[in-house]
């Protein structure tokens, strides 16, 4: 299916201005000839309801949702999906026919990068660290990916409990204070095979875009450090996994899965995948 011509795709957030998906998204629709445009809505969450009431229009294909309203935008839809409910929020909305159906794809995300990482989920033992918005979407992940054992680290332990409640019975969950110093912190790290990192620290521009979560001497060779923040490519505390012979993935490569999951919803056809991860490393590093 070809959009017709006029379509648009829109993202909402607050704020919108440092995100490279208008970016690797139009890049995507020319050069699958989809004619429409991907333009970027900086919504406050007062003007949710009515930006998410805007995408009924017949000339909407549909939205992403980002930081802040994704938990709240699951609200707001006619039909959120199975996997939407289970972690509790939406990150794609598609328009058909003027009902505003969701899902998540965050979850594809996190599993396409581990994947093409190299990286067997299944029987791992894997900490987590943070406990925010990305963080349910991981758990589910790595649910479905059948892990064997989850630690959830972070500074409000109830909120890790309350993350931890998308593993479901399956997969074994405990949670730990996200403090290096601490020995169960330590022993978290040192009985991990993959240390996946969602909190914004790190981030380019971000209020501590120095600091990591965890020092490289927590990390050991044989291990896989995964960080969602995806700007700068190599953040901190990829540097201080690769300096302890971790191997790394970095978080542009979710980011473009989970759009490219976004493209083919709206669109019905193939993301031009090479295309996409081309634009968003294009525009990260402003060359």
């Amino acid at each position: 299916m070809t959009a017709s011509r006029g379509r648009t795709i829109a993202l909402l957030g607050h704020p919108v201005a440092h995100s490279l998906s208008p970016h690797f998204q139009q890049a995507a629709l020319d050069a699958a000839g989809v004619d429409a445009r991907y333009e970027a809505w900086d919504t406050l969450p007062a003007s949710l309801p009515q930006a998410v009431e805007r995408l009924r229009s017949a000339g909407l294909l549909g939205a992403n949702i980002t930081v802040p309203h994704k938990v709240e935008a699951l609200r707001l839809i006619d039909r959120p999906d199975a996997l939407a409910e289970l972690v509790g929020a939406v990150n794609t909305i598609t328009n058909r026919d003027g009902l505003l159906y969701g899902t998540n794809t965050d979850v594809h995300g996190v599993l396409q990068s581990l994947e093409d990482g190299g990286v067997e989920i299944a029987g791992r033992t894997v900490l987590l660290i943070g406990a925010g918005g990305a963080a349910r979407a991981v758990v589910v992940a790595m649910r479905q990916g059948r892990a064997g054992a989850l630690t959830i680290a972070n500074r409000t332990e109830a909120r890790a409990h309350d993350v931890a409640s998308a593993a479901g019975d399956e997969l074994p969950v405990a949670v730990c204070p996200l403090d290096p110093s601490t020995t169960p912190f330590q022993e978290a790290m040192a009985r991990s095979e993959l240390v996946i990192h969602s909190t914004s620290l790190g981030m380019r521009n971000g209020p501590d875009e120095q600091a990591t979560a965890v020092p490289a001497e927590l990390f050991r060779a044989g291990q896989t450090a995964f960080d969602l923040v995806y700007t700068p490519e190599r953040t901190p505390f990829l540097q201080a996994a690769e300096r302890a012979g971790a191997r790394t993935i970095g978080g542009l490569s979710m980011l473009v899965h989970q759009g490219a999951e976004s493209f083919r919803l709206w669109t019905g056809e193939q993301p031009p995948l090479d295309v996409m991860f081309e634009a968003a490393r294009t525009a990260s590093t402003g060359t």
